[in-house]
């Protein structure tokens, strides 16, 4: 295990109703004048925004709303965004929402107080020193970012998604978590964010750093929750129990705490950030087909780690070797995805003629000549990995 600084100072307000608890939590980590942002309508037509409004107006904190923060958030809602902070005097942001939201929050929080460009940033030209604090109501279990200082946005103009990873300015100052909230989620929309939360994990947990017992034991506990959780939310929407689990489980998987001692990859996730990016396909749906693709081509270059994971996770009896054991898990794995409706090939993501020479060069222009740490890729793995996803 290497040496590590875990610092996870979010509190996590869970349970029902406790969006009602909006104007406290404001109140308490010094907020005064409010920015919330919000995605679509359904934050409006469900009654959570006037909730958390009403919640706001009882502390006596102001607030203005920002709305219309899509899926793969872009650039131009973050500017937005730094105008109306700027203009109304805000001191703390409010994400309503999922990891677009929070995303985009995130974003705007660290670009009021900076003179520049706000995707300085993103492209890593400065770091983030300071910020306005950020609190959260999470409505789709899926990103993690309610408990991470992680933000991913798409600068549209450039087609570039890039992710930006503050471990301090900014994580939330408090999170809340209603499972609720997640009756409503579409099935698709339950199994992408599942998808990503168990993408989190295994991009800490396919490490090549010895010893780590403890965070191994931990990711696959909560891979193989996710699995089971999963189709019976599916099944029962309304199921408190299932819902309860995947919003917590999505929280774990992102925080930090399954990484600790770990040198952790990432590769996939760089991976799918080139066909969301490009072709702006859902972020789970797209890790969906990228991950099984990077566990194939591991299964023949690099297989102990991957060997456990089929044998802990998916059950998968000792193979001849380690290759034909992960690939056993990857074949389990993929029934699994099927089975909650996600693809896994990129035509089943509807990208019939996915332009691979486009996607690899994005890649490697953004991210160096190799990609990932449990096997550094380069050009040539990569685009043999995006052939795998065909």
């Amino acid at each position: 295990m290497d040496n590590f600084d875990f610092y996870s100072p979010t509190e996590f307000v869970f349970g029902r109703d406790t969006e009602s608890r909006c104007g406290e939590c404001v109140a308490r980590y010094g907020g005064s004048r409010v920015l919330i942002v919000y995605g679509g309508g359904s934050a409006v037509r469900s009654g959570l925004l006037a909730r958390v409004g009403a919640s706001l107006d009882a502390a006596g904190i102001v607030h203005t709303a920002l709305g219309g923060v899509r899926p793969n958030p872009t650039d131009d809602k973050v500017r937005e965004g730094i105008a109306l902070c700027r203009a109304h005097g805000i001191d703390m942001l409010l994400a309503v929402g999922g990891g677009s939201v929070i995303d985009t929050a995130k974003a705007i929080a660290a670009g009021v107080p900076y003179d520049g460009d706000f995707w300085d940033f993103f492209e890593h030209k400065v770091t983030v020193s300071e910020a306005l604090p950020v609190g959260t109501v999470l409505t789709i279990p899926a990103a993690g970012s309610e408990g991470s200082g992680n933000s991913v946005i798409t600068n549209a103009a450039l087609q570039k998604k890039i992710s930006l990873r503050t471990p301090r300015a900014l994580r939330p100052r408090f999170s809340i978590l209603n499972p609720c909230l997640t009756f409503t989620l579409p099935a698709a929309q339950t199994a992408a964010g599942a998808t990503d939360m168990m993408a989190h994990i295994m991009e800490r947990y396919f490490t090549n750093t010895p010893d780590t017992a403890v965070t191994d034991a931990l990711s696959e506990a909560l891979l193989r929750t996710i699995a089971e959780a999963t189709p019976q939310a599916i099944a029962r929407p309304d199921g408190y129990a299932a819902r309860a689990t995947l919003m917590w489980s999505g929280t774990l998987a992102h925080n930090g705490l399954c990484g600790t001692g770990c040198e952790e990859d990432w590769a996939s996730h760089f991976i799918e950030h080139e066909l969301s990016a490009i072709y702006d396909v859902t972020h789970g749906a797209g890790l969906a087909v990228v991950f099984p693709a990077w566990l194939t081509w591991m299964a023949r270059h690099h297989a102990a780690k991957t060997a456990q994971w089929a044998r802990n996770v998916w059950g998968v009896a000792e193979g001849s070797d380690d290759t034909a054991t992960t690939l056993a898990g990857v074949d389990r794995f993929k029934q699994w995805l099927r089975s909650v409706g996600m693809p896994v090939t990129l035509a089943e993501l509807g990208i019939d003629r996915p332009d691979i020479a486009l996607l690899n060069s994005r890649l490697h222009e953004h991210m160096g000549p190799t990609v990932g740490h449990y096997v550094p890729l380069t050009a040539a793995d990569t685009e043999e990995i995006y052939r795998l996803a065909l």
